[in-house]
């Protein structure tokens, strides 16, 4: 069964998991957007005004804990705790942990004009975070960031423009600080599916980028990191649960020995086929994280949706 693996005991809007172990521990943590379903306030009132949850495993990504929201990520000039965070991505490199976050000032109500940054910030120990500030990329709305170290040597960010037809850029840093915009990776509409949250993973011998084209994710393989060839989608079907009936959002992998844990939410409660302008209530609002097992086959992603809760797929 695909049952829920945790869910936000305070808003209920846990969205966009990113999931990493802190250093000399067995601690795994997730960052998440904590979405405010019971905000009042018209149209999209209630995607934005989200702080950045936490929750902790101590034993392998069998169960998660609440441990509150993550402070001082408001930018100075902004109005303390009425700010709009998403999408946290967060890794361990050069000796600190790095978070790229997708930052709006204020709570806006609806999408168009309002300016989005990712954000840097560094850290020690994954609870106190210094701004480093955000980064200057090819436009003023761009959102969900997703960092690895290619073969090339390169530090490479994946995001998505969202004046670009909602599709997927890159930039390149030799230091995780200084970057420079390398182009277009994935196009949007009309020329390719209009997508978001761009997540990178190896595994299997692949470099694999999985994208939310809002009916599952996307999946494209490479061998450079560079030059991508799409495989298809995964997580559009239902999964055996009645509380995972719906497509995949915006997921996390964490690869483990030969196996990736993926980490994806859904909204239980809404129907988008028969509610398409959105969900129609608070309960249809509220959403639940899952995870789930990848593998390789033949050189191609295999996603197993039915792992059942209490699983430690953080477990090699």
């Amino acid at each position: 069964m695909s049952a829920p693996i945790y869910r936000d005991p305070i808003a209920d809007g846990a969205a966009d998991p990113t999931v990493i172990r802190k250093q000399g521990t067995d601690e795994w943590w997730m960052f998440y957007t904590n979405r405010q379903p019971a905000a009042e306030g018209p149209n999209f009132t209630w995607i934005h005004g989200s702080p950045i949850g936490v929750a902790v495993s101590r034993d392998d990504g069998a169960s998660w804990h609440y441990r509150g929201t993550v402070k001082g990520l408001d930018d100075p000039a902004d109005v303390p705790g009425k700010n709009t965070h998403w999408a946290p991505e967060v890794i361990w490199a050069e000796g600190e942990y790095h978070m790229w976050l997708s930052y709006i000032p204020g709570i806006p109500d609806n999408w168009p004009g309002v300016p989005r940054t990712i954000t840097h910030f560094t850290s020690p120990d994954l609870e106190t975070w210094t701004r480093v500030g955000p980064l200057t990329l090819n436009g003023p709305r761009v959102i969900d960031a997703c960092v690895l170290k290619c073969p090339d040597g390169l530090w490479r960010m994946w995001y998505k423009d969202e004046d670009a037809g909602s599709s997927t850029w890159s930039a390149v840093s030799t230091d995780l600080y200084a970057w420079r915009q390398e182009g277009l990776v994935l196009p949007g509409s009309p020329d390719a599916p209009p997508h978001e949250g761009p997540n990178v993973f190896v595994l299997g011998g692949w470099h694999w980028l999985i994208v939310d084209e809002w009916r599952g994710q996307g999946v494209y393989r490479s061998k450079d990191a560079v030059n991508w060839e799409r495989q298809g989608i995964i997580g559009g079907e239902p999964g055996s649960d009645p509380m995972d009936i719906r497509f995949l959002r915006h997921a996390d992998v964490v690869v483990v020995g030969d196996h990736g844990a993926l980490y994806y939410f859904t909204h239980p409660e809404w129907d988008e086929l028969a509610d398409k302008a959105g969900p129609p209530d608070m309960a249809a609002r509220k959403t639940a994280v899952h995870h789930g097992r990848l593998s390789v086959a033949d050189d191609v992603l295999v996603f197993e949706r039915d792992v059942a809760k209490g699983t430690p797929l953080l477990r090699a």
